[in-house]
């Protein structure tokens, strides 16, 4: 099978929810041009919120008035950057999980969620499309990161390279340095950090500028990288190490949603390592 690379004209997709959460379209308009990608504003208008409100129009004048500031922001942060914006009629997590079959990456809000310190919903959005999405999904705190490194959590899956592939892009393309984790439960024995550092090895050769940097820690995987995170500008994980193409995330991505105070993507629709040097491969790119 010869895999091809993914179309250079799919966008990084913003999904914007009712709230005017623009730290959102910051980002995203940053990993969009750090990716060479046009990026795309969307807006989920939900027709049944509408009707309930004083008048139907106030609605959409409202979602109007937020992709005209989200496109202004955009155009502040990187102006060079080709933006669209959509107002699509429907509910914001189905749309989004449509559309990003066909999208290089999808950014949303967390909704608060990291800072609430309350139990968070499985229907969450943020959640729903962690789980769901076609495409890899960063998810955006309230809160501005530090300028630290690029986190990622390694285990030895093909899903968990697949990320480390993509945190040398991102490291790349932020000028950053990687910092690779690998955790141990406390009853695995193994501690070697061989596998890690040659791991990331065979990856470096592709991005010679970036400084690296690998540490194996004994401890539960979803609490030492969450606190490895604290420190972190953003944190990549793949959404489920062992069985990483069911419409789920693992525990590990759950514990870095719902707790880490650092942007995360979740690496997920990709078909696994470059073959020919390029990005990990969106399965609808792949041709017999």
């Amino acid at each position: 099978m010869i895999r091809m690379a993914a179309p250079t004209d799919a966008a990084v997709l913003v999904g914007l929810g009712a709230e005017r959460n623009l730290p959102v379209v910051r980002l995203a308009a940053q990993e969009a041009a750090a990716h060479g990608r046009p990026l795309c504003l969307l807006h989920a208008f939900d027709w049944a919120a509408a009707l309930e409100a004083p008048s139907v129009a106030g609605p959409r004048v409202d979602a109007e008035d937020l992709i005209s500031q989200a496109t202004q922001v955009a155009n502040e942060v990187e102006p060079a950057l080709p933006v669209s914006s959509e107002i699509v009629e429907g509910a914001l997590v189905p749309t989004l999980v449509r559309r990003s079959e066909s999208a290089f990456l999808l950014a949303v809000g967390d909704g608060g969620m990291a800072a609430s310190g309350e139990c968070v919903s499985v229907d969450a959005p943020a959640v729903q499309l962690a789980a769901r999405a076609g495409c890899p999904v960063l998810v955006v705190r309230r809160d501005p990161p530090p300028q630290g490194p690029v986190l990622v959590g390694v285990d030895g899956s093909d899903s968990s390279r697949a990320a480390l592939e993509w945190a040398f892009e991102c490291a790349a393309g932020r000028e950053a340095r990687l910092l690779a984790v690998r955790v141990v439960e406390p009853e695995d024995g193994d501690e070697d950090a061989g596998p890690l550092v040659e791991m990331v090895a065979r990856s470096a050769r592709r991005f010679p500028s970036v400084a690296t940097e690998c540490h194996t820690i004994r401890g539960d995987p979803g609490a030492v990288l969450v606190e490895q995170s604290r420190s972190a500008q953003v944190v990549l994980v793949a959404s489920r190490g062992d069985e990483p193409w069911r419409g789920m995330l693992g525990a590990v991505s759950q514990a870095l949603l719902y707790h880490s105070p650092a942007p995360l993507i979740v690496v997920r629709g990709l078909t696994g390592i470059p073959v020919d040097g390029r990005n990990a491969r969106h399965p609808r790119d792949q041709r017999p």
